[in-house]
């Protein structure tokens, strides 16, 4: 079964550890789009300044901006 995490960087796409982040993983990537999408606010106010989905250690999709704009 696969995990989907969220690795959290700052702008020079160095990895960002907070409490914010997650230590676990999720177990779709329905789960883990729909806690960026209440999270990315906090996120962003820790100084995460992109984020990047992974299933496993594949890259799905980002470096992804979030930044308000």
């Amino acid at each position: 079964m696969s995990t989907w995490t969220w690795r959290c960087e700052d702008a020079s796409g160095n990895p960002v550890e907070d409490d914010v982040v997650p230590t676990t993983g999720f177990p779709g990537q329905g789960e883990a789009e729909a806690w960026l999408s209440e999270s990315w606010v906090d996120l962003a106010d820790a100084g995460i300044m992109q984020v990047t989905l992974l299933e496993d250690d594949r890259v799905v999709y980002g470096p992804m901006s979030l930044e308000a704009g």
